[in-house]
This record gives C-alpha cells, sequence and structure tokens, in this order.
C-alpha cells in the first residue's frame, strides 16, 4: 500500500447523526481540489451511493460481491458522474444479507481489508495510487463496520450537535480499543467533525464545547450547520457541493475537508 493513501472509516452507531452526509461531501470536496478518491459505501441503505449518482440496484455489482468473494473490489467500482478523480464501490441491498453469509466465514473480519490492499496494490504499481479512501460504515457495531475498522487506519467522526450527541459513544471507542489490541494496532481515532449545527441555541453550543472539551485537536475547527440544502442533494443524486457550491453547507464541508487533509496522521505514515 502506498503511504499516501489514507483509509478512514467513517463511523458512528447512532443514526442521523451526518455520516453518510459527511462522507459523501467531504470526499467530493477532496476530489475537487484534485485528488483521487474512492468511496466504499458498506451501509446496506446505500445512501452514499444515491448521494453520489451511481448505480446500486439489486443486479449492479458493488460490495457485497467484493466480500463474498464473487468479485475484486477494481470490478465493482464505478465513476462519480459530477466529480472527476471519484470513484465508489456501491452498496446493493444484497448487503443486507452479508451479515449472515460471513458468520462462518474464515477471517471474516479481513475481508475488506484484503480487497482494499489488493486493489491500492493494483493502482499504485500502475501510478496511479490513491489518496483517500472512505469506508461509511452502517448505524451499528456490525460485522460490516468491524471489517470497516480492520481495514481503516483512521475512524473519523461525525457527532450531531444534539442532546445525547456523546450517548453511546463509548461503545464505538471501546470498539476501537478492541481492534486495535487484537485485528488493527494502526487505527486511530484522528478526526471529529460536528454537524447539524444551529447556531440559536443553547444547546448547540453547549455540545461544542463538551464535544471539543473532550476531544481537544481531534475536532475540526469548521462546524457543520443545519441546512435545508444539504439534505435535498441527496434527492437529486448529488452532494451538496455539487448542488449547491455557493451555499453555507457546501462552503462549511469544504473547509473541514481542507482542515482533514491537513491533519497529520500518524497511524497513516507507513504500511503495515
Amino acid at each position: 500500500m502506498a503511504a499516501m493513501t489514507r483509509i478512514l472509516a467513517v463511523a458512528n452507531q447512532k443514526g442521523g447523526v451526518g455520516k453518510t452526509t459527511t462522507s459523501v461531501n467531504i470526499a467530493v470536496a477532496l476530489a475537487q481540489q484534485g485528488l483521487r478518491v474512492l468511496v466504499v459505501d458498506l451501509d446496506p441503505q446505500g445512501n452514499a451511493s444515491t448521494a453520489l449518482g451511481v448505480e446500486h440496484n439489486e443486479d449492479a455489482q458493488g460490495v457485497y460481491e467484493v466480500l463474498v468473494g464473487a468479485a475484486d473490489l477494481g470490478e465493482v467500482l464505478q465513476p462519480c458522474p459530477e466529480v472527476a478523480g471519484l470513484l465508489v464501490a456501491p452498496a446493493t441491498i444484497n448487503l443486507a444479507g452479508a451479515e449472515i453469509e460471513l458468520v462462518g466465514h474464515e477471517n471474516r473480519e479481513f475481508l475488506l481489508d484484503r480487497a482494499i490492499q489488493g486493489y491500492l496494490s493494483d493502482v499504485n504499481q500502475a501510478g496511479e495510487p490513491l489518496d483517500y479512501v472512505f469506508i461509511d460504515c452502517p448505524p451499528s457495531l456490525s460485522i460490516l463496520t468491524l471489517n470497516a475498522l480492520v481495514a481503516a487506519r483512521e475512524v473519523f467522526l461525525p457527532i450531531q450537535c444534539e442532546y445525547y450527541a456523546l450517548e453511546g459513544l463509548s461503545q464505538l471507542l471501546r470498539t476501537v480499543e478492541m481492534v486495535r489490541a487484537g485485528l488493527n494496532p494502526n487505527l486511530e481515532v484522528t478526526a471529529i467533525v460536528l454537524t447539524m449545527y444551529d447556531g440559536r441555541t443553547r444547546l448547540a453550543s453547549q455540545v461544542l464545547e463538551e464535544v471539543r472539551a473532550h476531544f481537544g485537536p481531534k475536532v475540526l475547527p469548521t462546524v457543520i450547520p443545519r441546512s435545508v440544502r444539504v439534505c435535498e442533494a441527496p434527492s437529486y443524486g448529488q452532494s451538496v457541493l455539487t448542488y449547491d457550491p455557493s451555499s453555507p453547507g457546501a462552503l462549511c464541508y469544504r473547509e473541514a475537508a481542507h482542515q482533514l487533509h491537513t491533519l497529520t496522521a500518524l497511524s497513516n505514515s507507513g504500511t503495515r
């Protein structure tokens, strides 16, 4: 694997925190800067695939076929039609059955890691290395999420600026430590982004202060505001950066992507 490729699992077992929205828009923002980016949609709902405008109906090949050994990762990738340099490994409804099918599979936690490493080796040899791989995880601590944490070097954590924002995070952090101890010693929580921020409420400001006090410099300076445009964009098969590039949500995601890009990721400083 090229040392320059950053592999991030975008994870939070709570639903509705802006995880997929963050995966999609950060990936688009980085690709628009001229970087080569891959989004692996590991959520059976396929929302990242929808937002990036790629085919993911039941007949399409996707991450499911990769996990069960029916296809290599490179065979299922589709280019994002709106953004040059952005590739997508789509999720189809078939992925919902992977949990059961993989129960008896030997080394099932390493299936995605092997697929990604194999693909990165191929593109590196071809002289077309990737800069980023984002793995959009399902909102659960399942075998799919475990595959993402084993394959990743970094955990990128979206937290919504709402009541109970930190609820359940201790379980996710314990899972990260478990993976570090037994499966992936290079894994680190390197970046946190606060989403759905409403500056008119005292609660949002309190959550912001609490998260920054708890996680310190891992929290990106830019917060993502609540935005109608951000919510509308996926229904048009787009990210907010292509749907309404000058909207506040688009501008904030662009800033957050720049901040993520400038982070020093010690856990990604070499090969495994």
